[in-house]
């Protein structure tokens, strides 16, 4: 019988299937980091239609942050121990099924419970997205510019979330911003198989302590920071979660130097580089999403800017991030991953500064473009160097457990800036007006983006003689 077994594809036709898969998958991370925002500019609109409170609209946004930020280590551990694609299927099938259920939802209740179920199922497939991009790459210089890639989509996914939101709020209805995960979910659900391979699953029982104490740890301080700002930060119920939270992490980090298969491989820690990493993505990406927040509201409150108008305003940011996220890479490969993130931690916090000085007769044109454009080219080094450095050295055995531990860090950094900043907010303002604490909660957003500076700068002063690139299960090569 003659053999059956197809002939291996060309180069030319590998190396376009490798970019069809990567491709694919960027599409599904843009898909959940956007769903964080997409409702924001809608939310007007959903309060109206399901007569939601002050006080519970703000878990439409929430509920997403919460399961979202709670769940992302248990979804990289997930995706080494049972397969990397089979789990980012599984959590985007979740993440699909309920923005169907959360545009249909006829309650307040109802939307929050589907609200809160789409980033549990984005918890499970994201930390595959990382994963599965630097194992699709075919050489190097693809996975550099993969990383540069999810950057991009990373960082600018708040902003894009910002436009569309508007345009689907505007044109047709506020259930859109929720429906349109659905096409996209199902394509990517349909063409994944073809196009993206399989990573061998690391056999193993699964830790149950720590799945337990990671998620709760984590759930437990997310939940508590958003609240700070409605419930006051000396509270017993903002001190009480923080305190039960950093509970279960000290529980966590014993229980893992006993396991054999731990779900927090603590050997991360390990390098002071992308410990340093870690700390400035928290500061630096806090600061960005509290600006997002702070943004929409002088757009909307002082510009009288609609969904659609204010949406739009963000398209100058997020094209200045796709821009840069081109030239990221050349940057790097000149002066280094981090000298780049020093760079970009300087840039933003000189954004956040330039805002600080919005006033009740400034306008879009003269003091609102400038610093977004300023914001949008350096968010995307700070992006890529955060990215990179956190993944850097990484073995692909544990490429699951450390995507999922860089993006557990920006949610955690999100829901931190946006309750500190949000509190200064609060604190320094007029009740009826907008911009009165405007300046001090720019100022906050700059002290975030200073300890990102800090922490940057640390990891250039400490330069080790040879640095193994973000490369996950190949030969290393130097990046600084």
């Amino acid at each position: 019988m003659t053999s059956t077994v197809a002939p291996p594809k060309p180069p030319a036709a590998a190396k376009a299937a490798a970019g069809a898969g990567i491709a694919l998958v960027l599409v599904a991370q843009l898909m959940i980091v956007l769903d964080a925002a997409v409702v924001n500019v809608a939310l007007p609109r959903i309060a109206d239609d399901l007569e939601f409170t002050p006080a519970a609209l703000t878990w439409v946004l929430n509920g997403y942050t919460l399961a979202f930020g709670g769940l992302l280590l248990l979804g990289g551990r997930l995706g080494d121990v049972f397969g990397r694609r089979r789990m980012f299927v599984a959590g985007l099938s979740v993440f699909t099924l309920f923005s169907l259920a959360g545009g249909f939802a006829p309650t307040d209740d109802l939307l929050v419970i589907a609200r809160a179920l789409q980033g549990f199922g984005a918890a499970i497939a994201a930390p595959q997205v990382l994963a599965l991009l630097t194992t699709s790459a075919k050489d190097e210089a693809g996975r550099a510019r993969a990383i540069a890639l999810f950057s991009a989509v990373s960082s600018s996914g708040a902003s894009i979330g910002l436009i569309l939101g508007g345009i689907l709020t505007d044109i047709a209805s506020w259930r859109w911003t929720l429906f349109i995960n659905v096409p996209i979910g199902l394509v990517v659900l349909a063409l994944v198989g073809r196009l993206v391979a399989e990573t061998a699953p690391r056999p193993g029982r699964f830790d149950i302590v720590g799945a337990v104490t990671a998620t709760g740890g984590a759930a437990a301080i997310v939940w508590s920071l958003i609240g700070a700002p409605e419930h006051g930060w000396t509270s017993a119920r903002t001190l009480g979660g923080i305190a039960i939270g950093l509970l279960l992490l000290v529980a966590l980090v014993l229980t893992e130097r006993r396991v054999a298969h731990p779900l927090l491989q603590l050997h991360l820690f390990n390098s002071h580089r992308r410990v340093a990493a870690f700390i400035a993505a928290v500061g630096l990406v806090g600061a960005q999403f509290a600006t997002f927040y702070l943004t929409v509201i002088y757009l909307q409150g002082v510009l009288g800017m609609g969904p659609l108008a204010s949406g739009l305003a963000f398209l100058p940011l997020t094209l200045m991030i796709f821009a840069m996220s081109r030239v990221a890479p050349r940057i790097a490969a000149r002066i280094g991953m981090s000298r780049v993130l020093v760079l970009g931690a300087t840039g933003l916090t000189a954004s956040f500064l330039w805002l600080s000085t919005l006033s009740e007769t400034s306008t879009y044109a003269g003091a609102v473009l400038a610093p977004f454009l300023l914001n949008g080219a350096f968010a995307s080094l700070v992006f890529t160097s955060t990215t990179a450095l956190g993944l850097e050295g990484v073995d692909a055995a544990h490429a699951g457990s450390a995507s999922g531990l860089v993006q557990t860090m920006q949610q955690l950094g999100g829901s931190i800036g946006l309750a500190v900043i949000a509190s200064v907010y609060v604190a320094n303002g007029t009740p009826g007006e907008v911009v009165p604490g405007m300046r001090e909660a720019f100022y906050a957003a700059a002290a975030l983006g200073t300890l990102g500076i800090i922490a940057s700068l640390s990891v250039v002063l400490r330069r080790p003689s040879g640095t193994p690139s973000y490369v996950t299960g190949r030969a290393a090569v130097e990046v600084d």
